[in-house]
């Protein structure tokens, strides 16, 4: 211990002559040929980073990490002990509680300071020690490899039928793990997949995913183009509309092009209009102006597509698909914000979210000598009654109620709060039915009566009756989903952006389903906004207002409460592959590297990918991909692991 306060010392008096700026000095007990650990040498500088230590030095070595900022230090033994025969065997032992690797004669140590990881590497064959800043180790890229490569090792081979097997007899798989194992793509892992494999390995090719329909159309392998094509008085009728009341839902006459492939699909005189909340957009100019051929003044805007709109024919869909979303990335400088959360739900196990994934958008109005490039755009499912009739497996029924709930005042717990219906017009409501709207009148008062339950109901009769009308499970692990990516914006904290689903019409004769919507804002953009100040620390079991009580009754009870927290940890549990660090930067930085060629655009708005939340949130020092203190998934998944 007299060595130990004597190191102390000694760095203390180092760190009294040090520029006060975040960098790491070492210090030791020894000296080490052309190392004097009493000069606390600053090991963050590149030109002095390796060491070499002087030979047969046997005995215990102190090596204290200091912060130059702060003066936070952490400390580690290293014993390095040489054979009695001089045959050069060595012994390296280190504390717990620090991460080692062992590779190529190496003894690597990673440890914290300045807000960052660093890396101690000492070689025992060249008996020389450096010090860096810590960089994951890259992972492959999560949509490259092939399916069959059941391991991840960039070849199929007899390892993979290992691997199924050892699957198919209960071992541990994640999701990309069970991605690649799906070798037949029937959506199941079992003998089929191994005869794949063989079948393969003597020669055979191996089976090609059949997409079709809204596979087809939501691709996450492919970067489709859709151009739009509008006359110049119906785009000029869009902008007037726009002017009249900037939320119109109003249709204009267009024509669309879709590429994928190689593949060209076009429909003529389908509707387009503009969508979004507050993120709405005129597309073009400012308020009153009409088209402007040269140096048009362009505006990234959210738009919808519906297909049927004016023509009720097959020919006007889209292998099926009769309507779709295309949104812009307002509030995401990283450009993937809302395509990482729906794959994360996808990833989870929550099948009510819905479809989407990357487009390139042109647009052409009559008359203009070329088409206008908007950029990269994301494609969305919309929810409506072709998304229920897609899921009518799982939902048992696509003959419900369906209602989307917005505006900040529907938070299930008004009876007499702005119940409607959606009748083709401007107006907007807290709740509006999308289906089945000639059955308002029943469809409200079903909406009642589960509101005068969900807050009326004793909590033994609530739980009761709640695991009658719901799927609990599911909407627990949709919950964890929502609260691990920071939607802020959501039922429990805001009362908004959600869709709820009645899968029956009686009054009391249902299931009840909560359907995840717009995650635009989540991911470090955070905003003071009902109980919350920060979306990454907030306390994932106070996430919330507790007036909206659908979460905050269930979580009451300590089975559901315990089964909430164990989805939050199997999200950032690092073996899942769902939402760590390292997983989640791989799939970031392959999308990313994927749409970078493609986001320059005529609109001159959102040019560049940047690595930051939106500019109006109050935490805007969160990062995605650096790996500091003020990374994302670092910060959350400190939060979720302090649960009990």
């Amino acid at each position: 211990m007299k060595k130990y306060y004597c190191l102390l010392t000694i760095l203390a008096l180092v760190l009294a002559a040090m520029p006060a700026r975040a960098v790491i000095y070492m210090v030791g007990n020894n000296p080490f040929g052309d190392w004097n650990p009493g000069r606390g040498v600053e090991m963050t500088d590149l030109g002095n980073g390796t060491y070499t230590l002087t030979a047969n030095i046997s005995g215990t070595v102190w090596f204290v990490f200091a912060d130059g900022l702060d003066s936070n230090w952490s400390v580690f033994n290293s014993n390095y002990r040489y054979g009695p025969n001089g045959d050069g065997s060595q012994e390296v032992t280190v504390d717990n509680t620090y991460t080692t690797q062992k590779s190529n004669n190496n003894h690597s140590y990673k440890f914290i300071g300045s807000g960052k990881d660093y890396i101690f590497t000492f070689n025992l064959t060249s008996l020389t020690f450096s010090i860096g800043e810590y960089q994951e180790p890259p992972l492959p890229d999560p949509f490259t490899l092939e399916v069959g490569d059941v391991n991840g090792d960039g070849e199929i081979n007899i390892a993979d039928i290992n691997g199924l097997i050892d699957i198919i007899l209960g071992g541990f798989s994640n999701y990309d793990i069970r991605h690649r194992s799906d070798v037949n793509y029937d959506g199941e892992i079992n003998i089929a997949d191994i005869n794949s494999i063989i079948d393969h390995l003597l020669g055979g090719e191996l089976p090609e995913p059949v997409r079709e329909g809204y596979d087809y159309v939501w691709d996450d392998t492919a970067i489709p183009e859709v151009h739009l094509s509008v006359s110049l008085n119906e785009w000029n009728r869009l902008l007037t509309l726009y002017d009249a009341n900037s939320f119109t839902t109003q249709y204009i006459k267009a024509d669309i092009t879709f590429v994928k492939d190689g593949e060209t699909t076009v429909i003529d005189g389908v509707g387009l209009r503009l969508k979004g909340n507050t993120s709405r957009r005129r597309p073009e100019g400012w308020n009153g102006q009409q088209h402007q051929r040269d140096n048009t003044d362009w505006h990234h805007a959210h738009f919808g597509v519906n297909l049927r709109k004016y023509h009720d024919d097959e020919s006007h869909t889209l292998q099926g698909v009769r309507k779709l979303h295309l949104k812009w990335f307002k509030d995401d400088p990283a450009y993937v914000r809302e395509i990482f959360c729906y794959e994360l739900f996808k990833r989870a196990g929550v099948w009510t979210a819905v479809r989407n994934s990357y487009c390139r958008l042109w647009l052409h109005v009559e008359g203009d000598s070329k088409e206008a490039y908007f950029g990269v755009y994301e494609l969305m499912e919309p929810i409506d009654k072709r998304y229920l009739k897609d899921r009518k497996y799982q939902f048992g029924s696509n003959d419900g109620f369906l209602w989307k709930c917005r505006n900040g005042a529907s938070g299930l717990n008004n009876p007499n709060g702005d119940i409607w219906y959606d009748d083709d017009t401007d107006d907007r409501h807290a709740y509006t039915l999308q289906t089945k709207t000639e059955a308002f009148e029943a469809a409200r008062a079903q909406l009642v009566d589960f509101m005068n339950k969900l807050n009326g109901l004793s909590d033994s009769e609530f739980y009761t009756w709640i695991q009658q009308v719901t799927d609990v499970d599911l909407l627990l692990k949709t919950y964890a989903v929502n609260v691990a990516v920071g939607m802020w914006d959501d039922y429990w904290n805001n009362a908004n952006n959600y869709y709820i689903y009645f899968n029956g019409t009686g009054l009391n004769d249902y299931k009840f389903f909560f359907i995840p919507f717009d995650y635009d804002n989540t991911l470090g953009t955070s905003l003071r906004c009902g109980v919350q100040d920060d979306a990454g620390r907030q306390d994932p079991l106070h996430w919330g207002n507790d007036n909206n009580r659908l979460i905050a009754r269930i979580l009451k009870f300590d089975d559901f409460k315990a089964k909430y927290v164990a989805y939050l940890k199997e999200l950032v549990d690092v073996k899942n592959a769902l939402m760590d660090r390292a997983s989640s930067q791989a799939r970031i930085r392959s999308w990313q590297q994927r749409i970078e060629p493609y986001i320059d655009n005529d609109t001159g708005e959102d040019t560049s990918i940047e690595d930051k939340p939106a500019p109006w949130g109050n935490h805007g020092e969160y990062r995605l991909l650096k790996n500091n203190s003020d990374n994302f998934f670092t910060v959350k998944a400190a939060a979720i692991n302090a649960l009990n």
